[in-house]
């Protein structure tokens, strides 16, 4: 499993959460850093971004002796930094999974994805994703790119199929901006409500990376789309259930090694 992400120095999100995320699903996970972020529960303080070139170095290094099952790729920034992740997925064997999270906002508010980078990142990944996996907010953002209007408008299957018309195979709205914390799947054809329970008490920074993560670990083991989704779901609900919320002063990661139970997952 390959992640395409930014460093979080907390620990709690980004290629971090993805590498927490694999493991629990009993993958090997490799990484190709994009930025580096002076972060903590409270925020982000620095972000350093990675030359393109050495973002293409770090894929074309894995992709060519160790192989790559399957790509998850999380925060971008920059046009700079998309325009190379593009080139990268050509270094990947052609049909191999990806999964595109569209990391625009950090669970601390901070912004992670320029504006201009927006129609870059739809030009030029958005057409070559498996499965894109935007919350609530994003999901408005980037239908806004073609029609703001329609995007503080619409209601959330109108967006998901908004979104799938721009070029993924599936969309998943996660829940966790929703009142009903409901995932919503759209493959193009159906629109399927994915249910789960909000856990108030829970921590729940990194559970967007942690959800992606799983969907594409899933992927790479052969589930379909929509399982892959469901499994998604249920693993970072039970991240945030269990997440360690006595880390920090901020929002605390997500748990999904169980390591606050020592190491049980059940």
């Amino acid at each position: 499993m390959l992640s395409i992400a930014g460093s979080d120095s907390g620990g709690g999100a980004g290629i971090q959460a993805d590498l927490k995320a694999f493991a629990a699903c009993g993958v090997h996970g490799m990484t190709a850093i994009t930025a580096i972020t002076a972060q903590n529960t409270v925020g982000v303080s620095a972000v350093h971004t990675i030359p393109p070139e050495m973002i293409v170095a770090q894929v074309r290094a894995v992709s060519h002796d160790i192989g790559i099952d399957a790509v998850k790729i999380g925060m971008l920034g920059t046009v700079a930094t998309v325009r190379a992740v593009g080139r990268s997925l050509d270094e990947v064997p052609r049909g191999t999974p990806v999964v595109l999270d569209p990391v625009m906002v950090a669970e601390s508010g901070a912004e992670l994805l320029e504006l201009a980078a927006r129609a870059a990142l739809i030009e030029l990944l958005v057409p070559r994703s498996t499965v894109m996996t935007p919350n609530l907010p994003e999901a408005r953002a980037l239908v806004a790119v073609g029609d703001p209007r329609a995007a503080s408008e619409a209601d959330v299957r109108t967006l998901a199929r908004a979104i799938r018309a721009l070029g993924p195979a599936a969309v998943v709205i996660t829940g966790g901006h929703r009142a009903e914390t409901t995932d919503l799947f759209c493959d193009g054809d159906h629109v399927t409500e994915l249910p789960g329970d909000r856990y108030p008490d829970g921590a729940a920074h990194g559970s967007g990376c942690t959800h992606s993560s799983v969907l594409a670990a899933r992927l790479a083991w052969g589930d379909e789309p929509l399982q892959a989704a469901r499994t998604a779901k249920a693993l970072a609900a039970r991240a945030v259930r269990d997440g360690l919320s006595e880390i920090g002063a901020g929002p605390g990661p997500v748990d999904v090694l169980g390591i606050a139970s020592g190491g049980r997952t059940s």
